[in-house]
């Protein structure tokens, strides 16, 4: 968790007031951000536009990383088809046909296999 110190938070109606101030402290890096609290409930923070481009960069770069993650795990596991499966498991493929063919989606389901 983010810890703020007492004169980084403001209250929302203090905010209102001073929101030039607040501006002008961002942009000038007199501080770094400020949370807002409104009923003692921290309801939002302000940053500077490099500090938010830089998180959010940040953020998108861990996404990534977890999808080639992903990507590389699934390239070295082993996969079965669906036939494969189904013998594995002793499942008749085209009696499982048969026991689906009055269901809607039946065609769509008989396509894939």
């Amino acid at each position: 968790m983010i810890s703020y110190t007492r004169d980084e938070i403001i209250s929302a109606s203090d905010m209102a007031r001073g929101f030039s101030r607040v501006l002008k402290d961002i942009a000038n890096h007199t501080k770094e951000k400020f949370a807002i609290s409104k009923n003692n409930k921290l309801e939002a923070v302000v940053l500077s536009i490099d500090e938010y481009e830089k998180l959010k960069s940040d953020s998108e770069m861990l996404e990534h990383i977890e999808i080639y993650k992903l990507i590389k795990d699934r390239e070295n596991s082993k996969t079965l088809s669906l036939k494969d499966s189904a013998s594995k498991y002793g499942i008749d493929l085209d009696e499982l046909w048969d026991s689906l063919k009055g269901w809607s989606w039946w065609g769509t389901l008989k396509t894939i296999s």
